[in-house]
């Protein structure tokens, strides 16, 4: 039976949310699966994947190949990198802990690159709604300045003919 880690599509129209499975390549599919191995969210801004480190790489070693955009999304959290030294390990080449050590230090690695990302989106949503602050900050005053001349016209007239009103009187 080959098995293919692939995408499965859930979510309603125009807003996909994908499950990462490892299915038979017969199936359908949206449709049964043998173990599901993470999610996918490509909605938000960076991606959210959680995934199934260990077992993915369990599936890549049984000979489960991934689709396209799945290998893409493996790779992107380090399955390929593990799987490349879990066989290291079996060679020879490598301790378990070294390879853990290799493994651990590029997560971190990995991690600090989407954090500062994700902190320069930040800064550009925090300068982006600060200059629309200004912008209608200004709007505002040039909107107040114009009408302060009218209003200022309005009450010399008025203060004109309640002083007419006040000597008609007399």
């Amino acid at each position: 039976m080959p098995v293919k880690l692939r995408l499965q599509r859930h979510g309603k129209k125009g807003k996909p949310f994908y499950w990462i499975v490892a299915a038979d390549s017969r199936s359908k599919r949206d449709g049964r699966f043998l173990e599901k191995l993470g999610t996918y969210n490509p909605n938000t801004n960076p991606a959210q994947i959680e995934l199934n480190v260990d077992g993915a790489v369990q599936w890549l070693e049984k000979g489960a190949q991934p689709t396209d955009t799945t290998r893409t999304i493996l790779s992107h959290e380090g399955v390929m990198l593990k799987k490349h030294l879990a066989g290291g390990v079996k060679k020879g080449a490598l301790t378990e802990e070294q390879a853990e050590e290799k493994f651990q230090a590029w997560v971190t690695e990995k991690q600090a690159k989407i954090d500062a990302k994700k902190s320069d989106l930040q800064k550009a949503k925090d300068a982006e709604a600060a200059k629309a602050f200004a912008a209608e900050k200004a709007a505002n005053e040039a909107r107040i300045a114009a009408a302060a001349p009218v209003v200022e016209e309005a009450t010399e007239d008025t203060a004109e003919e309640t002083t007419e009103a006040s000597n008609e009187e007399e």
